[in-house]
C-alpha cells in the first residue's frame, strides 16, 4: 500500500509539472483521474496555488489528446524513466503551439507582436514594501549616575543616565532610523536628570527626526519629559496627573523623645537646617523661606516648560495644573497631548503619511545585548570572563584626546566609597575619589577632566580633602552638577575651573552642622547602665551617653564656625567674589541651578555633554560630539562586588530593595548615610531630603 501511494504521488508530481509547462490544467485533471484506479489510493485534496504566471496559448484538441495519451500509456512503472522526456516534449509542443495560435488569429510580426514578445515569461514577484525603521527606547524607573553594570549571570544591566543618553545619541546619528518612539513608564528622575533627558531628545529632533512619546499614564516628571517630544500619545484609558509642586519634610523629634533619644545638634548659618528634622517638629521660618523660594522656581520652570512646548498661555497652564488630573480625551481637548489611540492605531501615525511603507519598530534600540548561552566548556569560560570583567574595556587610542569623567556620587565620607548592602545607599569616599582624580591627572592620554557631582554633601573633612586634590590638578577640570550638588557637593565643585548645573539642580547650602545623638536615656530604659572613668575636663565631648556640657557646646560651636570660615573663604576665592558677597549667598541657603547662575555660584546652565564640550575647548581639542571617554572610578567586577567587603555593591541588593516599600527604603538609606557621615564631628550636608512630587 505504501509503494502504490508513493507511485501515485510521483505520477501526480509529473502531471503538475506538465501543467505548469503546458499552461492547461485540464491535462493534470485527466491524468490524475486515470491514475487513481491504477494505484487504488485514496485521493488527497490538492494544496497547489496557481501563481499569476503569463497566460500561454491553448493547444489544439489533437495536441491535448496526444499529451494525455502519452502520460497514461507510459504507465506508472515508467514514470520516473520518462519524466525528463515528457518535460522536453511538453516544452516543444508549447513552443510549436505559439506560432500556430498567432497564425490562426491572423497576427503578423508587427509592432504588437514585438510588444508581446517583451512581456516576461514568468510572473513578477510582488515588490517588497520599503521599511520605515522606528527606534523604540523605554524610560522606566531611576537612572543611576555612572556606567551601567551587568546583572547576575549577564542579566539585565543596571540603568544609567549615560547609557540612556548614548542610546538617544545613537538614534540621532543612525541614518537607518527615521523616528524615535520613547516609551515612558514610571520614570523616577530628579530635576537635574530630567533636563538632561530633555536636552538629548531635543538633539534627536534637531537631527531631523520625529520623536514620539507614548505613556499609559503620566505624572509631572514624566509629562515634562514627554513635552520635549514632537507628539504625545496615550490610550483611551490613560491618565495624566500634573498636580503641581510639593515638598514634604519629615521630622523625627517626637519619635526620638518617645525613645528617650536626644539629638544634641548645632549649626552655623541661619538657613542651615540639616539638623531640624531631628530637633524640631516643623520647619523654622528661615528653613521655610528658603525652601519656598526653591519650590517657587520649580513651579515657574514647570509652567514655562509646558507653555513653551505645548504652545499654551501661562494662565491656561496654571488652570490645568490646578485641575491636576485628566483623562486621555480631556488632556487632548486641553492641548496637553496629541493622540488618543491604542497601539494598533498609533502605529499608523509612526508611518507619517507613508502608508505604502512597512513599519519596523526596533525594540530596545541601542541596548547592550549580552550572550547568556553558558552551555558547555566554552560557555563556562565565557561566564567566568563575564564575572571577572574580561573584555569589558575596549582598546583606546594613545593620543592625548581622552576626556576623563570622575563620578562623585553619594554622601561624602572619609575613606573608601561604600554601599549599604541591604538597601543600596551609596557614600562617596574621599580616598576613592582622590585616587580617581590622580589616575586621570597622571594619564598622559587624558587632556581634561569632568567631575560629575550628584551629592548632598557630608563630611567637612572629606569634602576639603577632595577640594584640595582638585586644586593641585593643572589639567582643565569642569564640574557638572546632576540632581543635587549642595553643601559638601558644592564644596568639591567650587575648586573646578568651571561649573555647569541643570536648571533644576539643588545646590548651594554653604554651611556647617554638627552634634551627636544621645542614646543614654534609651539605654537606661532598656535596663543598660554605664559606669565611667575619665581624665580630662571634656573627655565626654563625643560620648553618646549624655548631652554636651555648656563648656563642651561652646568649644564645638567655635570649631564649627572656624570650619565655616574655611568653607566660605575658599568658595569666595573660587568664585572670585568678595567674602561678604559670598556670605550673603551662604548661611546654608539652597538654590536651584537657575538661581545659582543668576547669583554667581554657578557659571552656566548645561548638561553633562555641555561640560564635556567645555572641557574639550579648554584643552584646545577639536570639537567632537562623540569624544573618547575614560570613566572613573572603574566599574567593579562581579567577584569584586561579591567579595569586596564594605565597598562592594551586592548584585542581590536590587532584589532586596524591591521587597521593601520605597519610602521605608529611602529612610533606611538616609540613616545609613547619616551613620557614615556623623562618625566625624562636623558635616557639610543638605538640610534634609526633599521629595518633590
Amino acid at each position: 500500500m505504501q509503494s502504490s501511494f508513493f507511485v501515485f504521488r510521483f505520477g501526480l508530481i509529473v502531471t503538475i509539472c506538465l501543467t505548469i509547462l503546458c499552461g492547461d490544467s485540464s491535462i493534470a485533471q485527466e491524468a490524475a483521474t486515470q491514475e487513481a484506479p491504477a494505484t487504488q489510493t485514496k485521493k488527497e485534496p490538492s494544496t497547489e496555488k496557481s501563481a499569476p504566471a503569463e497566460k500561454q496559448p491553448m493547444e489544439t484538441k489533437d495536441e491535448q489528446s496526444t499529451a494525455a495519451s502519452t502520460e497514461t500509456d507510459n504507465g506508472v512503472k515508467d514514470d520516473a524513466k520518462d519524466e525528463s522526456n515528457s518535460e522536453k516534449n511538453a516544452k516543444s509542443e508549447a513552443e510549436a503551439a505559439r506560432p500556430a495560435a498567432h497564425n490562426e488569429k491572423g497576427k503578423s510580426a508587427d509592432s504588437k507582436t514585438t510588444t508581446d514578445e517583451k512581456k516576461p515569461k514568468t510572473a513578477e514577484k510582488p515588490r517588497k514594501q520599503p521599511k520605515i525603521s522606528v527606534a523604540e527606547i523605554t524610560l522606566s524607573g531611576a537612572l543611576s549616575e555612572g556606567p551601567s553594570q551587568l546583572g547576575l549571570l549577564g542579566g539585565a544591566e543596571t540603568k544609567s543616565l549615560m547609557s540612556f543618553l548614548t542610546r538617544l545619541h545613537k538614534a540621532a546619528e543612525d541614518n537607518k532610523v527615521r523616528s524615535v518612539l520613547l516609551n515612558i513608564q514610571s520614570a523616577g528622575l530628579g530635576r537635574g536628570q530630567l533636563h538632561e533627558v530633555r536636552e538629548a531628545i531635543s538633539k534627536v529632533r534637531d537631527s531631523g527626526k520625529m520623536v514620539y512619546a507614548q505613556m499609559e499614564s503620566g505624572s509631572t516628571g514624566e509629562y515634562l519629559i514627554a513635552c520635549a517630544c514632537d507628539k504625545i500619545m496615550m490610550p483611551e484609558s490613560g491618565t495624566l496627573m500634573i498636580p503641581g509642586i510639593r515638598a514634604e519634610v519629615t521630622f523625627y523629634k517626637n519619635l526620638l523623645s518617645k525613645l528617650d533619644v536626644e539629638a544634641d545638634m548645632m549649626q552655623v548659618g541661619d538657613f542651615k537646617g540639616a539638623a531640624e528634622p531631628m530637633t524640631r517638629t516643623q520647619m523654622s521660618d528661615a528653613f521655610h523661606k528658603q525652601l519656598e523660594s526653591v519650590l517657587a522656581d520649580y513651579y515657574d520652570q514647570m509652567i514655562e516648560t509646558i507653555g513653551t512646548d505645548r504652545s499654551l498661555m501661562e494662565s491656561d497652564v496654571k488652570k490645568f495644573i490646578d485641575q491636576a488630573v485628566f483623562t486621555a480625551e480631556s488632556a487632548k481637548t486641553a492641548g496637553l497631548i496629541d493622540i488618543v489611540a491604542y497601539e494598533e492605531a498609533w502605529e499608523q501615525e509612526l508611518l507619517a503619511g507613508s502608508k505604502d511603507h512597512q513599519l519596523a519598530i526596533l525594540e530596545d534600540y541601542g541596548k547592550k545585548k549580552v550572550d547568556t548561552d553558558f552551555s558547555g566548556m566554552g560557555g563556562f569560560i565565557k561566564m567566568m570572563e563575564l564575572f571577572s570583567g574580561g573584555g569589558k574595556s575596549k582598546k583606546r587610542s594613545k593620543a592625548a584626546e581622552k576626556i576623563a569623567i570622575v563620578y562623585a556620587v553619594g554622601a561624602i565620607n572619609s575613606g573608601s566609597s561604600s554601599t549599604d548592602p541591604l538597601m543600596g545607599g551609596k557614600t562617596m569616599g574621599s580616598d576613592t575619589i582622590i585616587q580617581a582624580l590622580a589616575e586621570a591627572d597622571e594619564d598622559k592620554n587624558v587632556a581634561a577632566i569632568v567631575l560629575r557631582v550628584d551629592s548632598p554633601g557630608g563630611s567637612a573633612l572629606a569634602s576639603d580633602l577632595i577640594w584640595n586634590k582638585i586644586e593641585t590638578i593643572e589639567k582643565p577640570i569642569i564640574a557638572s552638577m546632576g540632581n543635587v550638588a549642595a553643601s559638601g557637593g558644592y564644596y568639591i565643585s567650587m575648586g573646578c575651573d568651571k561649573i555647569f548645573a541643570e536648571p533644576g539642580t539643588l545646590t548651594g547650602s554653604i554651611g556647617v552642622v554638627g552634634g551627636k545623638i544621645v542614646t543614654g536615656g534609651l539605654m537606661r530604659k532598656a535596663g543598660v547602665t554605664t559606669d565611667v572613668i575619665s581624665f580630662g575636663k571634656n573627655s565626654n565631648l563625643f560620648s553618646t551617653a549624655e548631652p554636651f556640657s555648656p563648656e563642651g557646646r561652646k568649644m564645638m560651636q567655635g570649631y564649627m564656625e572656624e570650619t565655616y570660615e574655611q568653607f566660605t573663604t575658599k568658595a569666595a576665592a573660587g568664585r572670585e567674589m568678595e567674602l561678604d558677597e559670598l556670605k550673603s549667598l551662604a548661611g546654608g541657603r539652597v538654590w536651584t541651578g537657575r538661581q545659582a547662575v543668576d547669583n554667581g555660584l554657578v557659571d552656566e546652565l548645561g548638561s553633562l555633554s555641555d561640560a564635556i564640550a567645555s572641557a574639550q575647548k579648554l584643552a584646545d581639542l577639536e570639537p567632537n560630539d562623540d569624544p573618547e571617554l575614560m570613566i572613573l572610578p572603574e566599574q567593579k567586577t562581579f567577584f569584586e562586588e561579591m567579595f569586596g567587603g564594605a565597598s562592594a555593591t551586592s548584585p542581590l541588593t536590587a532584589a532586596g530593595q524591591n521587597m521593601v516599600p520605597a519610602p521605608l527604603r529611602q529612610q533606611w538609606a538616609d540613616l545609613f548615610m547619616l551613620q557614615q557621615i556623623f562618625r566625624e564631628p562636623t558635616a557639610c550636608i543638605m538640610p534634609c531630603r526633599i521629595n518633590i512630587q
